[in-house]
């Protein structure tokens, strides 16, 4: 009899060992699913609400800004670091509106800007022509998936993404095409809405769900930071950058005008606050193209740079 209580004890340790062993490893995972967000999806996604965006947001379509948007504008291109002379791509344009600021001004600066809504495209055209930009700016219909196919390798100065990257249902091509596009010194950037990661496993599975209900509603991907930073590095780009944008606190808009817009038209609307956990973070990210071709010359980039 001992001897059976005995073997039945081992085997419900095993048992528990066994448990733990499985629950251990299905952790929460930090990156929401969501594989739907293809570039037609998002452009027709664009064609229906634009106008709704326009509404709301103006010309200058980023839920991260502060009260004086040109302020930010102005921020950006710095943090860009884009000057005169420069050729730009302006990947998920919008309706042009940082493209119009940024041409007015930096003086000889060539922007190509492109989207995947026709809608965006003929509203980006008016306005482009309203403010004699035709000569500096040129949009078009294109997936920032396949620059090569649109322009020339090593062309571009810079390739940036304002609140745009997020569409993309495969940033490693993403970040892979805008690599082949820019001239070696040349620089990516990118300022986005990022997971934000939790210790805690109920408040990770509650930032996923929310995140989740925001890639359903604006057909968006919101990006895991580390797994970015991985691409760029593995693409070859030297990280400059990773910062939260440097506004004043008491400039930014606190993303009301967030709230505005799902309340106004029933788009990713929160329905109750009980509960809510903020799911992102907002960073941006700039790197650059080493001008170094051989990764036997790389340590040639930290010892030459001005």
């Amino acid at each position: 009899m001992e001897i059976i209580c005995l073997i039945s004890i081992v085997i419900f340790q095993f048992v528990i060992l066994i448990w733990l062993f499985f629950r251990h490893n299905q952790r929460v995972e930090i990156k929401p699913v969501h594989s739907f967000n293809n570039p037609q999806r998002v452009g027709e996604f664009y064609n229906q609400t634009t106008d709704k965006f326009l509404e709301v947001y103006g010309e200058i379509i980023q839920a991260f800004r502060t009260k004086d948007v040109k302020e930010y504008l102005n921020y950006t291109k710095d943090s860009m670091q884009i000057r005169s002379g420069m050729k730009i791509l302006d990947a998920g344009c919008g309706v042009c509106g940082p493209a119009c600021f940024f041409a007015e001004e930096i003086p000889d600066l060539s922007i190509e800007a492109i989207t995947v809504s026709a809608v965006q495209v003929e509203k980006s055209k008016t306005k482009i022509i309203e403010r004699n930009l035709n000569d500096r700016i040129n949009v078009q219909m294109a997936d920032y998936h396949k620059l090569n196919l649109k322009f020339e390798m090593n062309s571009f100065d810079r390739v940036y993404f304002l609140e745009s990257f997020g569409h993309s249902d495969d940033k490693e091509k993403a970040i892979s095409s805008a690599w082949n596009v820019l001239k070696p010194g040349g620089k990516i950037y990118i300022k986005d809405l990022f997971l934000r990661i939790s210790d805690s496993e109920w408040e990770q599975l509650k930032i996923n769900e929310i995140a989740e209900q925001i890639n359903n509603a604006y057909e968006y991907q919101i990006s895991d930071l580390n797994e970015i930073l991985t691409f760029l590095r593995k693409k070859g780009f030297i990280l400059q950058f990773v910062k939260v944008p440097e506004v004043n606190r008491d400039a930014f808009e606190n993303l009301s005008i967030s709230n505005d817009f799902q309340n106004l038209f029933n788009i990713g609307k929160i329905e109750s606050w009980d509960d809510y956990i903020f799911p992102i973070d907002f960073y941006e990210i700039l790197a650059e193209k080493p001008q170094f071709n051989s990764m036997k010359e790389m340590h040639l980039y930290y010892m030459n740079r001005k």
